[in-house]
């Protein structure tokens, strides 16, 4: 992150880093690129982020990421995904670690908005009677996905208050909607 920094010129800024709970949650975030997933891995110690299996194949990466023991998945069975995420986050929370999740399920564009959420975090939630915390920011539009270049700037990374709820849609919508809101003020 300081490389990054130091090379290309990005810094963030972090507001709301006092609704970050003493134990464990769930941080559900926007996606945009690669940026918030090294940079939420920060936030917390420990936490654990639900990543597509096929990273792990990635030479030397995939390897490093492998030692930080993430949930994988395979996306192609969204069923089968959805059951490991919940089997294998519920013992991850019970072990005092965070969970890093992206609702979105895949990085999108800033100029396209944010996609449709899944229920995940609700449902780990509700499930492990632990709050979920949202996190908006605005990386995209410096950390831009699939280019090797950057943009030099302020990345804004807003952390929103715990979310409680006894529904997994509306804990689910109240995430998206409080993203959403931060999302129109930082881009």
């Amino acid at each position: 992150m300081y490389a990054l920094k130091a090379i290309c010129g990005i810094s963030w800024e972090v507001e709301g880093i006092k609704n970050i709970p003493e134990g464990p949650c769930i941080f559900a975030a926007n996606h945009q690129g690669v940026w918030e997933s090294f940079f939420l891995q920060t936030i917390n110690i420990p936490t654990s982020s639900i990543i597509k299996r096929e990273l792990l194949f990635i030479p030397f990466f995939g390897w490093a990421l492998a030692c930080l023991k993430p949930i994988h998945l395979r996306r192609s069975n969204k069923f089968k995904s959805l059951k490991t995420v919940i089997n294998k986050g519920s013992k991850k929370l019970s072990n005092n670690t965070s969970l890093i999740i992206f609702p979105e399920g895949t990085r999108s564009l800033p100029q396209n908005g944010l996609k449709n959420f899944s229920s995940s975090c609700g449902l780990l939630s509700i499930k492990n009677n632990v709050p979920v915390i949202p996190i908006c920011h605005n990386s995209g539009l410096f950390w831009k996905n699939k280019r090797f270049n950057k943009e030099p700037g302020i990345i804004k990374v807003k952390i929103g208050p715990a979310i409680y709820g006894e529904n997994p849609k509306s804990i689910t919508k109240s995430v998206k909607d409080w993203i959403e809101s931060s999302f129109i003020e930082i881009h």
